[in-house]
């Protein structure tokens, strides 16, 4: 399971990758740097930067606000399927109980 990063880490991250992205060569590269400074993996550096471009509209994609959504929405229909799956079996169950030919 992957560590948890403290929210003011990679708020700094960002913020220094949206300052300072047009002094690098290319944002892989200022995302190397922000990284190193910051002790952190460069790769996650450069996802929060172009998730960040998502939510202030420079991106085309889903904001951080609809991927949270579509996450617990989903968390949602699994339980739901689970509590169908769970009703299902026990009508199938109760069903054999009262047939009176006794299968």
């Amino acid at each position: 399971m992957p560590k948890r990063i403290d929210p003011k880490v990679k708020e700094r991250c960002v913020q220094q990758m949206l300052d300072h992205v047009s002094e690098y060569p290319s944002p892989t590269a200022a995302a190397e740097a922000v990284a190193k400074r910051n002790g952190v993996g460069a790769e996650t550096v450069r996802r929060w930067y172009l998730q960040a471009q998502v939510d202030r509209g420079q991106r085309h994609g889903a904001a951080s606000e609809e991927l949270a959504e579509i996450k617990e929405l989903k968390a949602r229909v699994r339980r739901l399927e689970e509590d169908n799956d769970i009703l299902r079996r026990a009508s199938i169950f109760f069903a054999g109980e009262l047939d009176p030919h006794g299968r």
